[in-house]
């Protein structure tokens, strides 16, 4: 079969590999969409280590082939956290800890290829009338799920989501389906304040030096939001985070810091009091709840996705994501194209 093989730092070809052979509790699956992930276009930079040569790619969408418990052409969503089942964690509800585990097209091989094989519980139906140009920002979407039902949003609650991109956007359409009020979404984007605003944002503002003076009019006497989620994954930001979010309040850092040293403001923090909820992945149950969220039109994935290309132009889109094109915020890949 076909994969797209990273080799390097920014190394990705073709290669031609053998076809994956599914073992006891796996499903072979015919991968037909994959979405191109910040964690993929980190990898891909090296940012974050993998072993090479390594089929990167973890959300994913196609249809069975063999194996697992689903009849073979059920359209599916791959769940690309596997787990033990067995270990502390694990046996505590916490499987997307599982020290055993990892994460599909990180620690084995994932979804930038023809065929892929996934533990058959990680296999998830999807409704037959579902778009599969959409569905892999189903996989995106559980683990903004998973992170805002950690940060246990409550309505009328302030959310600030700092960062619009698929995230930060999936984060405010969220926070609205958890009853937060007011929603305010901020970044240099005008195109992607404005898609914020159509997609449920109540307040949409740019970073600079009068955000702060903004945020504390639209949240009155609370003196800034409740919570701030940080999608963007930059250390300035999270400090800024904890200046905007109120006295108690909660910060939500969602984006991924590979920084091993930075600046905070940790006074404020203690000063402040406030709450700092880390989340990572997503857990099993957060992959079905997010299909009926899209299937009852809670969630709309399809202003998210601005590109599309097959699987054989994934170096020009990685290229695209890795020169920080502003016009980009989803793209999907096409295995048939």
């Amino acid at each position: 079969m076909k994969a797209m093989m990273l080799t390097a730092p920014k190394a990705v070809s073709p290669e031609d590999v053998d076809m994956p052979e599914p073992g006891p509790d796996e499903t072979l699956i015919r991968v037909t969409k994959t979405g191109i992930c910040g964690t993929d276009l980190k990898i891909f930079q090296g940012g974050i280590p993998v072993d090479y040569p390594r089929i990167m790619g973890h959300e994913s969408v196609g249809e069975v082939i063999s194996g697992g418990n689903l009849a073979p052409g059920t359209p599916v969503i791959v769940d690309p956290a596997y787990y033990c089942g067995s270990c502390y964690n694990c046996r505590d509800g916490q499987t997307h800890l599982c020290p055993n585990g990892g994460l599909i097209g990180r620690d084995v091989e994932g979804g930038f290829a023809e065929y892929m094989v996934a533990p058959s519980r990680n296999v998830h139906a999807l409704p037959k009338d579902m778009d599969p140009g959409v569905a892999p920002l189903i996989q995106p979407m559980t683990t903004c799920l998973h992170a805002q039902r950690k940060a246990n949003i409550f309505p009328g609650e302030a959310v600030l989501v700092y960062g619009l991109g698929v995230t930060g956007l999936l984060h405010v359409q969220l926070a609205k389906a958890h009853g937060a009020y007011p929603v305010i979404g901020v970044t240099r984007s005008e195109w992607k304040r404005d898609l914020a605003r159509e997609l449920g944002a109540d307040f949409t503002f740019a970073p600079g030096e009068n955000l702060k003076e903004q945020i504390l009019e639209v949240t009155g006497d609370k003196g800034g939001v409740d919570l701030v989620i940080e999608s963007v994954g930059q250390l300035p930001i999270l400090a800024e985070a904890i200046e905007l979010v109120r006295l108690g309040g909660r910060i939500l850092p969602f984006g991924i810091y590979t920084q091993t040293q930075g600046e905070l403001p940790f006074y404020n923090l203690y000063f402040k009091e406030i709450q700092v909820v880390n989340a990572r992945v997503a857990k099993p149950e957060d992959s079905p709840a997010c299909v009926d969220f899209v299937e009852r039109g809670v969630v709309d994935l399809k202003p998210l996705i601005t590109h599309n290309f097959s699987l054989d132009e994934i170096n020009k889109a990685l290229d695209m994501l890795d020169g920080g094109d502003s016009s980009c915020i989803k793209i999907i890949l096409d295995h048939a194209a």
